[in-house]
């Protein structure tokens, strides 16, 4: 790391232009290329699956993605002749619109069902002539203001579909823009030098900016799903500017003590840039455990996020030392640079608030340990009933249009003047059953099928069935009488998998799989529920190895995955209480309550551990650098912590200011990553490694660094940090309890 940083200092323009022209050269690749994202959320092998493929197959011309425009008249019936009028009149012009291939209008024979039973809320069908993913936002963009100038005279009109939510897609710049100024102010705060402040943010930019364009690109050779591209600068601006953080603040401490520009930022990327190369590798391999999962929707994601996390450490350990050596002495502040021309180098010594906490957790561990252990159980408990399902635009903020239009299909306008008797919850999550068949028999089997379906309980309505050219697959429409989102409707898929097709099929050769959003979101997450365990096994695993080759303790890794469990548990009660219980979710315009996406856990257990491993990491390096100088295990702990709390409280508000921003974002999704990611590294670094972690390791004393002799001499040895120089001992302020003596190195 010494010659890497020695070279890029020398050499700084060189770096500087280097990283400028990968990011440009990317950036003009995205461009050119354009976005190939993907929403496909199905499991091939799965039933829900099967029955995708075989509508694709069996009816290539429904490959077009159809959206609702959806009206409703509080006064009179949608028949009314001035109503009927201007409707139609305006469904004509968008049939004309570009991107439109068809319109199914409710004032045709064959449209009649969409209609309400009282006539207050009807729907037109808009097939657009590309699937959701090829859609252009701005073309739908025209079908929205178009329908909207349909409304008023007592006419309520709203749009919903996953073609219309592309307008209603969310912008990055403002949660960037505020999580940025939000972390300058910490910066400047804790530095005093603008220049200083400066460095963290045009790192972490740099390599966010870099893996932004190159996740474009990613999505030309496999599937990455729309939310990844959000979901890496999430993760890149945070950890980006952290490590950056870790690392100019030892080049600081290093001016301070009277060395010079290019010595100081040598031994900073020496000594915390190992550290950051180690905790960027922990984060990668949390993240690269969702390969196990052999589920292409999340190796996108996986692959994604992991670039963004190795160009943020590449950017740390190269381009930030050149940045180092192009400002010079002005990484400390003026105030900082005076003091040090008049008086000197001083040795500097944990004082403050960071050395009084230290000896407050030695004197009291139990009792501080056991609050510590009582706030991350109490904040978990809502995880017991967390409940993985389809999060719809019933969820959606009560502003959007999509969740207008999903409102007023439901419950026909219920609480705006309406009648409340509209379609159904239903008809926002219609069942698909295909049926493959041979021979007369099973399509006589099939054709009976609907009566025997409309007397299931769950079910509120039954069309079809319809046949392809060859008559050899079916399809039945069923409509449940609760929303997708609810566990009704997923009791209803069971038990048409379990009870009701089977009995139809009988003794003839019919196969009938049950597809549909809802079935696809239950098929979805019934697979990673049963891959979970392997998946966050393997996850602890190797977290787990990496801190003991780095630290050489069975105890530490021990600690540390116990403590990761713990911060990903809290962190899921809070998403839980929010998202699903609906705490507050419509006063920070989350939309109502609904269940939570079915891959949030998967990934989010990924990015956690990583993230729990990075302050592990800082923390417990400076304390095994005491234990081994000393071997005194309660001035290794006090040290340790009175050193590094300062910075990791620091860095974690950084990263909170930056996940917390996400918030705005507007997407659902996005905003559950935020306020997780957020909460888990809030209960990380203020309960667990300055509270929870430092009195275990008091209460456990010199059983913390125990390794067995044999697995000693049998394991492989690395080192985070580099063999220590000679300085003056750490004096700490004198501890008032006599079980905590003042030990001096």
């Amino acid at each position: 790391m010494t010659a890497l940083a020695r070279w890029c200092l020398r050499r700084r323009i060189v770096v500087i232009v280097l990283w400028l022209a990968a990011f440009a050269v990317v950036a003009v690749a995205a461009g050119v290329t354009g976005a190939a994202y993907s929403n496909d959320y199905e499991v091939p092998g799965t039933e829900s699956g099967q029955a995708g493929a075989l509508m694709a197959e069996a009816f290539p011309d429904g490959a077009g993605d159809g959206d609702r425009i959806v009206w409703h008249s509080d006064s009179g019936t949608v028949r009314a002749g001035a109503v009927k009028k201007k409707v139609t009149r305006t469904l004509a012009e968008i049939a004309e619109l570009p991107g439109v291939a068809e319109i199914q209008s409710p004032y045709t024979p064959q449209g009649e069902r969409q209609i309400s039973k009282d006539g207050h809320t009807a729907y037109a069908s808009v097939v657009f002539d590309v699937p959701t993913d090829e859609l252009d936002a701005g073309r739908v963009q025209q079908v929205v203001d178009t329908a909207r100038r349909a409304s008023g005279d007592g006419t309520r009109v709203a749009l919903g579909g996953a073609g219309i939510a592309l307008t209603e897609a969310p912008r990055a710049q403002l949660p960037e823009i505020i999580g940025l100024c939000a972390a300058a102010v910490v910066l400047f705060l804790a530095f005093g030098s603008l220049a200083a402040t400066l460095l963290p943010i045009i790192t972490a930019l740099a390599a966010v900016g870099t893996a932004s364009a190159a996740i474009t690109l990613l999505g030309h050779v496999m599937t990455v799903a729309d939310f990844a591209p959000m979901l890496g600068m999430l993760i890149g601006l945070g950890v980006g500017i952290d490590y950056a953080l870790f690392i100019v603040t030892r080049h600081r401490k290093g001016l301070r003590s009277g060395l010079s520009v290019q010595e100081a930022a040598e031994r900073a990327v020496a000594v915390s840039g190992r550290a950051v190369v180690f905790a960027g590798a922990t984060v990668c391999i949390a993240l690269l455990g969702m390969l196990i999962l052999r589920l292409g929707f999340l190796n996108g994601v996986a692959l994604a996020a992991s670039l963004t996390v190795v160009l943020t450490v590449a950017a740390s350990v190269t381009l930030l030392p050149a940045l180092l050596g192009l400002i010079g002495t002005r990484a400390l502040s003026r105030r900082e640079r005076r003091q040090l021309a008049d008086q000197g180098p001083q040795a500097e010594q944990p004082t403050g608030f960071a050395a009084r906490w230290s000896g407050f957790v030695e004197r009291h561990p139990k009792l501080l340990g056991l609050g510590a252990a009582a706030v991350m159980l109490v904040l978990a408990l809502p995880t017991l009933g967390l409940h993985l399902g389809t999060s719809d635009q019933g969820n959606n903020p009560a502003t959007a249009t999509t969740r207008q239009a999903y409102d007023l299909l439901a419950d026909g306008g219920r609480g705006h003047g309406g009648s409340g008797d509209g379609f159904g919850p239903g008809i926002n999550g219609p069942l698909t059953l295909v049926g493959s068949l041979d021979g007369a028999k099973d399509r006589l089997a099939f054709d009976e099928l609907p009566q025997e379906l409309r007397n299931t309980p769950g079910v509120a309505h039954v069309s079809g069935p319809e046949f392809n050219g060859s008559r050899d697959i079916g399809v039945i429409t069923v409509v449940p009488d609760s929303s997708p989102q609810s566990r009704q409707t997923s009791d209803l898929v069971a038990r048409l998998r379990a009870e009701v097709l089977p009995n139809a099929e009988g003794s003839t050769t019919m196969q009938v799989r049950v597809g549909g959003v809802t079935a696809g979101y239950d098929d979805f997450a019934h697979v990673i529920v049963g891959k979970l365990p392997l998946f966050i096994g393997v996850v602890v695993a190797l977290g787990s190895l990496l801190l003991l080759l780095a630290f050489r303790s069975i105890g530490i890794p021990l600690k540390a995955a116990l403590m990761n469990v713990a911060a990903v548990a809290s962190s899921f009660g809070i998403v839980v209480a929010i998202f699903q219980w609906g705490w507050g979710s419509e006063l920070l315009g989350l939309g109502s309550a609904g269940p939570i996406e079915p891959f949030l856990p998967v990934i989010m257990v990924s990015v956690l551990f990583g993230l729990s491993m990075d302050y592990q990491v800082f923390l417990v390096s400076r304390m095994y650098e005491e234990w081994q100088l000393t071997r005194d295990n309660r001035r290794a702990v006090r040290v340790g912590l009175a050193e590094t709390s300062r910075v990791i409280n620091s860095a974690a508000v950084i990263m909170i200011a930056v996940f917390a921003a996400f918030i705005l974002s507007g997407d659902r999704i996005i905003a559950m990553f935020g306020i997780g990611l957020a909460a888990a590294v809030a209960l990380d670094a203020f309960v667990l490694r300055t509270l929870l972690v430092p009195a275990l390791m008091h209460l456990l004393g010199g059983a913390n660094w125990w390794l067995p002799g044999w697995l000693d001499r049998w394991l492989p040895r690395i080192s985070i940090e580099p063999p220590a120089e000679p300085s003056e001992p750490v004096v700490l302020p004198e501890q008032r309890d006599e079980e905590s003596p003042l030990v001096s190195a």
